[in-house]
């Protein structure tokens, strides 16, 4: 078997199975799909117009996503562990996919074609976890930690005979510095991004041998090329529509929240770690670590100073559109996969999402939106391919890197049921505002109405330390809005608008024409520019006395607790919202030992350990006795410790994940009484001590990361005796 036989006479076939095989492995049957049409309103102060005469009435279930896009999920043979670190589709309609586990196999029919499964035949083993797999011309090309390496299969028996390295990289034997690619350029050249490693011990990301967090250009005949430098974890990579190249960023030090920036040669992108190599011949910057100041700012003010320096074109919030940004998909389906022609989807390792992005550039720079897409994947997504026909396979792993979804691996498909959600298409950035546009008209007169939208603009430090709360956040007053003839797109003029801010549109009272609510009703744009034009000539209303933006106004932006604890004693009060009343100023966060105590009857010592997991999952308390919990976060993320009423883990973690952009300045500690104690939200190599007095009711009593994400696997039990 060749790598790359004629497919002509197998894609019809594949092509007519699609919908059949959709209705087989759904609740959802064709003359279900044809008829829903829509979901009943949700109270609000404003009611939707009527249907317009002619139209059919909304259904009464609620819209969901599994409505518009199914998953679907293929079977894996028991003996194969396909814990996907790159994929490619093959011309016959098959799949390439390399594993972590250093194999590359060929998966053939992974449409599930007729009453056929799909089928795993192994083309290559013993390779250094690769984390990126390419086909071009008839072989394979895989990125290794360590070089890239061209898989070739010379007589045909479908197996490689040749491992061909292209180029290598020295490594350190540090357990983070991942490599990913490549990606072919028009010229026939590849890209690849290669990580910054990770010190426990200073607490963040190290470049320890040459070209860690550096782009690198590679041509077919190995010769190599310094591109761009400043990555701290690029595990996303891929070409937007019109050709330019982009990468994603995880969370970290230098690194905010999630972000995607195209990368140019000779761009830095942020991570000051990676500058240690700017004087090696052949680098394109000249810029030294020490000369990035590391004071905070937004990212965005500081790079007016600093030449060199990249401001992203996309921001994706923290917690609320995922905790480790991975692959990039950009859609060329030509809309056989919805009305996103051109957009980007990109996943979330951490709570197995996709998220889908829309890129304008404006004076030259780039810059654009981001909607939440799909949730609901098994594992942890890390990479995304187009099938043959425009359906999405989406590659998963979680090993190490535990995610929402509770599988080790996964590899599913998303298929589009040929219904049209009703969603924010996209929005556009205006001389005075916004302009979103709709997937299908809307309810004029709910869209005109400044009651239905709300814009905050809000921002991160940019700074060593890892990680940053929201800052600066503040609402941006509507002045007007103007919704077009054809109720397709809705322009509104908002004021407070902030350069190099992310920006969160909701649309939460928007309904469309026949009823229906947004399936997703927010946005975040980054305003990176804003472009010329005329403005519209609408007069401000007058201020109204808005509780709300007050209380934001007045939010501390101070950033968690970050050090060990101090001798001084430190309590805070926390009064629940919801649940059983409690006693107003309960302290559920002691950091000095009361002077009652004497001793502790217990102390107890918990770490972190790799795979979002507790370093002891369980000890063992009597009832109304005296604990104190020394807490040592030793992993490369942020992490809290959380003691939580039994059995109310996972709906304390979803509160947390509701507080959505005070969650990270809140510790993601939520206000209920479900919450027992807590430490702060700690970086990684620090720690915090916390006292408190055993619950008197025996039982097993949950102790979790509320982090988003992280609370639905990173849960021991403390076992409270009599």
């Amino acid at each position: 078997m060749k790598l790359y036989p004629t497919f002509f006479d197998r894609l019809a076939m594949a092509a007519l199975a699609v919908s059949g095989f959709i209705l087989m492995n759904s609740s959802v049957t064709l003359a279900q799909i044809q008829s829903k049409t829509g979901q009943p309103v949700s109270s609000s102060s404003k009611q939707p117009a009527p249907a317009p005469k002619g139209l059919a009435k909304v259904e009464a279930d609620p819209e969901k996503e599994d409505d518009f896009y199914k998953l679907i999920s293929l079977p894996v043979p028991e003996d194969v562990i396909l814990e996907v670190g790159g994929m490619a589709t093959l011309p016959d309609g098959g799949l390439a996919v390399c594993t972590r586990r250093g194999e590359v196999w060929i998966v053939n029919n992974p449409y599930i074609s007729g009453s056929e499964r799909p089928t795993f035949k192994r083309f290559a083993s013993g390779l250094h976890e690769p984390l990126g797999l390419a086909y071009k011309d008839g072989d394979i090309y895989v990125t290794q930690r360590s070089e890239v390496t061209r898989l070739r299969d010379k007589d045909g028996d479908g197996r490689a005979d040749s491992y061909d390295k292209i180029y290598s990289w020295p490594l350190s034997g540090n357990y983070h510095e991942y490599s990913y690619g490549p990606t072919f350029l028009p010229n026939g050249n590849m890209l690849v991004t290669l990580n910054v490693g990770w010190s426990n011990s200073l607490g963040h990301g190290v470049s320890l041998v040459p070209w860690r967090g550096w782009t690198l250009e590679l041509t077919p005949d190995g010769k190599m090329t310094p591109f761009a430098a400043g990555m701290r974890s690029p595990a996303g990579y891929g070409m937007n529509a019109t050709g330019d190249f982009f990468y994603t960023e995880n969370q970290g030090d230098w690194v905010g929240s999630g972000r995607i920036s195209q990368v140019e040669k000779g761009d830095f992108l942020g991570n000051a770690e990676s500058l240690r190599w700017t004087n090696l011949p052949g680098s394109p910057l000249t810029l030294k670590p020490e000369e990035v100041p590391n004071t905070g700012e937004p990212l965005y003010d500081v790079a007016k100073r600093v030449k060199a320096l990249k401001a992203p074109a996309v921001w994706l919030p923290h917690g609320i559109l995922g905790i480790s940004t991975s692959g990039f998909l950009n859609d060329n389906t030509n809309g056989k996969f919805g009305p996103f022609v051109n957009q980007v989807f990109v996943g979330d390792q951490g709570q197995s999402i996709l998220s889908r992005v829309d890129f304008e550039k404006v004076k030259g720079v780039y810059q654009g939106v981001v909607f939440p897409f799909r949730e609901g994947f098994s594992s942890g997504v890390l990479r995304m391919v187009w099938g043959h026909d425009a359906s999405m396979f989406v590659g998963m792993t979680s090993r190490g890197w535990s995610s929402t979804g509770k599988a080790l691996y996964s590899l599913q498909r998303v298929v589009w049921t040929g219904r049209m959600p009703f969603e924010m298409k996209t929005i556009h950035a205006m001389p005075d505002g916004f302009e979103i546009e709709f997937t299908t008209p809307v309810d004029k007169e709910l869209a005109a109405d400044p009651e239905s939208y709300k814009v905050t603009g809000f921002n991160y430090k940019y700074h060593a330390t890892y990680g940053s709360p929201v800052i600066n956040r503040a609402g941006c007053p509507i002045r007007g809005i103007v919704v077009s003839n054809d109720g397709m797109k809705a322009r509104l003029v908002v004021d407070s608008l902030r350069l190099g801010y992310i920006h969160e549109i909701t649309a939460a009272g928007v309904r469309s024409e026949i009823g229906r609510t947004l399936l997703h009703n927010v946005g975040y744009y980054t305003l990176n520019n804003l472009p010329d034009g005329e403005k519209l000539a609408i007069t401000a209303p007058a201020p109204k006395h808005n509780h709300a933006d007050m209380a934001m106004a007045s939010t501390s932006t101070t950033p968690p607790a970050t050090s060990k604890s101090t001798g001084k004693a430190k309590a805070t009060p926390t009064k629940p919202s919801s649940g059983k009343p409690a006693a107003t100023n309960v302290v559920k966060r002691i950091t000095e030992m009361p002077a009652s105590w004497g001793e502790p009857d217990y102390t107890i010592t918990i770490g972190t350990k790799p795979g979002l997991k507790f370093a002891p999952e369980q000890f063992q308390v009597k009832a109304g006795s005296k604990v104190r919990i020394i807490f040592n976060n030793e992993d490369d993320m942020l992490h809290n410790l959380v003691v939580v009423q039994p059995g109310t883990a996972v709906q304390v973690g979803e509160l947390a994940m509701k507080l959505g952009l005070e969650g990270q300045e809140k510790n993601y500690i939520p206000q209920t009484d479900k919450v027992l104690n807590h430490t702060n939200l700690l970086q990684p190599n620090t720690n915090e001590t916390i006292y408190f007095i055993a619950p008197e009711k025996p039982g097993d009593y949950t102790y979790e990361c509320s982090v988003p994400g992280h609370f639905y696997v990173m849960q021991g039990t403390m076992k409270v005796v009599k």
